[in-house]
């Protein structure tokens, strides 16, 4: 047997006196948007091992920032941020979530630094977002922020939106003058990968002197398969800013850990960035929206209690367990490991090197190295050259077993030891002691569930109704109107347009509710428009939603109009079913339920059958309560209720004893209908009887979800007959069974 080459070998002097920087610490995003907001409704003690995990020092990913969104009451990505500041006269320091986070994370770290920026604001501000108006709007959020204890320490202006340098002049000027003098202004927080706000601020001194840091996003780019280098910027080197990379999602949302480990390292190498910011803290918000698995772990499921702690949090512990804010960096001892590596990577890994007094940490990835290598260190320069501990991650690993785990103590012998680097994995060699891994373990995952009653009994006025997660507007408990069943109702609050992060973000209020598993069942809400010229609907099975709101949807609006209809992922809208209904007009309460079970969507206005149809857009999905503007109106009695998955019946030939049968298997449009010797499990001999009208039912394949069709709606014997998309009025889809 040939022997296995030998590792490859590198000498590293570890030199005490070399020049650095000091690092700024690691962080995560809450916010950007709504994308903590399921974590408040866990059950204990799994809501506090979650906050362990991302928060407690020597635990999990030991967070050293904590960057939160000011809310605007505007969807930023994944639902709107609770604005502290609805009008310019009433301030509510104790709306929204991020002050109860912000104050978790203080109790665990107090040494925790908080970081507060825009996405989104609410639409009273003359000007938009460049304006006194938000200056003054900034300020009061700070103010709250002291209310709650808490010292925020960095201020951004708007999330990815670019920068107006007199603007941060003018608020720098006016935080000095407020007692603010303490927290530190960060510009852009946009894409900026060229630095061009170095050369602003090298050519405008004034705006140099307003701000403290340069934040940027997507500066650095080490994700797999697609390597590209880190540029830096002489430019925004020689200010002597602090360079921090504000925003950092480039891990394909949580499926590639690795590449956030190449970028806490080689950000530091390539840039000279000190800190890295990662979006989002948790993925607590339904899958079914953008960017599902993008937080550091997950925690989606309150009902269960079930979170995911994966490599991510791991990959943060080895450098926040090791290194604290304000240590240093060792520009002669940290660069890259000889060689190249897989995946485009002009690089076989990367190390850094922080110290404090004696102590030092030396951070080694060889995320994408091919080999084995050997890494001969050299301790001088005044540091210890006691014991090293070994902590190591093997990032090829779905084994939680092997994240994080203190291999090996190395004695250095005059000075110096050796360390053999696995690919693949993420190291941590340190003369310090404390760290540890959390042992928490989550419960199992489950479906939520059913049935279910928004019981609203309990609430307080302004609250945030448990399970609810607001994708637009803002649905808050309220006393109900007149005419309810029930005291409290869910109340969609905002009535001014409120200036979005994005143009085409100007969504109309929904919220959303329930488990994305959720398949057959009946949805029921009361409500009332309490304006005219507006809109209300019940939405079930909604599978997707950005800027379409996939699924189907139960409108009615003041006029006496009802209409059922599904939406694609494009956004386009098929009407199922329209008419009116009685009783119509603003102040008035009308019950809507829609039911799907299999391919059967049914729906009821005041508790008769308004439309049957049978539709296979949309399998499974959470339900929805939606408004069609910004206006009051109000929900109440809101249940689900579980339904039996629709029975499946073979359609037998009393003549040849064979079954009504789909050629092929096929799931396509015109695929013949023919009879075929019949047999155990075919799904495309199994078909589901949905009524649509009188005795008439359609016949839906189970295999394609589509209907049995009598080809060119023919009338003449011998007539093809075939599987097609199930449709609304079409009597070549409807058939009488005797």
């Amino acid at each position: 047997m040939e022997a296995a080459p030998a590792p490859t070998a590198q000498s590293v002097t570890i030199d005490g006196s070399s020049p650095g920087r000091a690092y700024d610490g690691l962080g995560a995003i809450s916010g950007g948007g709504a994308t903590s907001r399921l974590l408040v409704d866990y059950p204990e003690p799994q809501r506090s091992q979650v906050l362990d995990y991302l928060f407690r020092p020597g635990y999990g990913a030991s967070l050293q920032t904590l960057k939160v969104e000011i809310g605007g009451d505007a969807n930023s990505s994944d639902g709107p941020e609770p604005s502290h500041m609805r009008t310019s006269t009433k301030v509510d320091c104790d709306r929204g979530y991020e002050w109860w986070l912000m104050e978790q994370a203080k109790a665990r770290n107090p040494k925790i630094t908080f970081y507060g920026l825009e996405w989104a604001a609410p639409g009273w501000l003359n000007g938009g977002i460049w304006s006194q108006d938000n200056i003054a709007y900034l300020e009061s959020w700070l103010g709250c922020a002291h209310q709650h204890g808490l010292n925020v320490g960095y201020l951004g202006g708007w999330n990815e939106r670019g920068y107006d340098k007199a603007w941060f002049e003018r608020l720098r000027a006016d935080l000095d003058g407020h007692g603010h003098q303490g927290t530190v202004l960060v510009a852009s927080d946009s894409d900026d990968e060229h630095w061009s706000i170095a050369a602003d601020m090298a050519s405008d001194p004034a705006f140099a002197e307003a701000v403290g840091v340069i934040g940027l996003h997507g500066t650095c780019w080490h994700s797999t398969p697609v390597y590209t280098a880190c540029p830096g910027s002489s430019t925004a080197t020689g200010l002597g800013k602090r360079l921090w990379a504000s925003e950092d999602d480039n891990d394909s949302y949580g499926a590639d850990p690795a590449a956030l480990a190449r970028n806490v390292n080689r950000e530091y190498l390539d840039a000279r960035i000190t800190s890295d910011i990662k979006w989002a803290v948790v993925s607590s918000w339904p899958s079914e929206l953008p960017y599902a698995g993008a937080g550091l772990m997950a925690a989606d499921q309150p009902w269960s209690g079930n979170y995911a702690v994966g490599r991510d949090i791991w990959v943060m512990a080895h450098t926040t367990q090791f290194a604290k804010p304000g240590w240093q960096y060792l520009d002669a001892s940290s660069g890259y490991l000889a060689g190249a590596g897989a995946n485009g990577d002009p690089h076989g890994g990367s190390y850094v090197t922080l110290k404090s007094g004696r102590d030092y940490s030396t951070v080694i990835e060889s995320t994408d190295a091919t080999a084995a290598q050997t890494v001969n260190v050299k301790v001088a320069g005044g540091l210890s050259t006691g014991p090293v501990h070994v902590w190591a991650t093997d990032m090829n690993s779905t084994d939680p077993s092997r994240w994080f785990v203190h291999t090996q103590d190395l004695t250095p012998k005059g000075g110096s030891y050796s360390l053999t680097v696995q690919p693949g994995y993420v190291y941590t060699v340190t003369t310090t002691t404390g760290q540890g891994k959390g042992t928490a373990v989550a419960p199992p995952s489950t479906a939520m569930p059913l049935p279910y009653r928004a019981d609203l009994s309990g609430y307080t006025t302004g609250a945030t109704a448990r399970y609810f997660h607001d994708w637009a507007g803002a649905f808050e408990t309220a006393p109900c109107p007149s005419g309810a069943t029930t005291p409290m109702c869910l109340r969609q609050v905002i009535t001014r347009a409120p200036i979005p992060w994005h143009d085409d973000m100007n969504y109309t209020p929904l919220t959303l509710l329930g488990d994305p598993s959720w398949a057959h069942y009946q949805a029921s809400t009361d409500v009332v428009l309490e304006q005219a010229d507006t809109s209300a609907e019940l939405l079930g099975r909604i599978d997707h939603v950005d800027h379409d709101r996939s699924g189907y949807h139960l409108k009615i609006d003041d006029t006496g109009a009802w209409s059922l209809f599904t939406e694609d992922r494009a956004g386009a809208d098929t009407v199922l079913a329209s008419g009116s209904y009685p009783g119509a007009g603003a102040g008035t309460w009308h019950n809507l339920t829609l039911a799907v079970q299999g391919q059967n969507i049914t729906a009821s206005i005041d508790r008769v059958q308004v439309a049957s149809v049978a539709d296979a857009g949309h399998g499974t999905g959470q339900i929805g309560l939606g408004v069609g503007g910004f206006q009051h109106a109000d929900f109440a009695n809101t249940t689900v209720t579980p339904l039996a998955a629709p029975a499946t019946h073979t359609v037998t030939s009393a003549n040849s004893g064979k079954c009504l049968d789909v050629t092929g298997a096929s799931t396509a449009d015109g695929a013949q209908v023919v009879q075929w010797t019949c047999g155990a499990g075919k799904a495309n001999q199994q078909w589901t009887l949905v009524p649509v009208a009188g005795a008439r039912v359609q016949l839906v394949s189970a295999n394609s979800g589509k209907c049995l069709d009598v080809t060119g709606a023919s009338t003449a014997d011998g007539a093809q007959v075939v599987q097609w998309t199930c449709g609304t009025g079409r009597a070549n889809q409807e058939w009488t069974v005797s």
